[in-house]
């Protein structure tokens, strides 16, 4: 078994410097994906965000039900207050691990649902060829959410270590 006292300087200062690098990161992760889903939560209360993203909810599967139920505006709202709600949880969940993980598990569960979107809405563009070539929206508007779905993944197990140790 190697010890610390084993281990040239050189090489637990960059460890050291790895892990000043990646709890930075995650606190960027966290904040970013915040300031992301605090942002385009608080759009959705304007009639142009819920136009913008009327053809998106209505082509899944998995939200086209709320324009059963809700307004167009009305569906929108919930949307956002969802969003900044998760946004919230995010950000306060810097402090509170138990929190930190429902923010990460919204997160998680609202850009599943936003890339699911590549599968269910007309993401391609026709010019290019079709798929795989996507449009700027909402093919290329879309893609990011892949990312965004896989930092919501690390917040969870980030949040599930921080509760672990508590």
């Amino acid at each position: 078994m190697t010890h610390v006292t084993d281990t040239p300087a050189a090489a637990v200062n960059l460890a050291d410097l790895g892990d000043t690098v990646a709890n930075a990161g995650t606190h960027a992760i966290r904040f970013s994906s915040a300031i992301v889903l605090g942002w385009i939560g608080a759009m959705k209360f304007t009639a142009y965000e819920a136009g913008a993203i009327e053809g998106l909810v209505a082509s899944s599967p998995l939200t086209s039900w709320l324009y059963s139920v809700f307004s167009l505006q009305g569906a929108s709202n919930l949307i956002g207050s969802a969003e900044i709600a998760i946004a919230l949880l995010l950000v306060v969940g810097a402090k509170f691990p138990k929190v930190a993980l429902l923010g990460a598990l919204g997160a998680l569960a609202t850009f599943f649902v936003t890339a699911s979107f590549l599968f269910t809405a007309p993401v391609s563009e026709p010019s290019l060829g079709g798929f795989p070539a996507l449009s700027v929206v909402p093919g290329q508007f879309l893609l990011k959410d892949i990312v965004l779905l896989a930092a919501a993944l690390f917040l969870s197990g980030d949040a599930l270590r921080r509760i672990a140790r508590n």
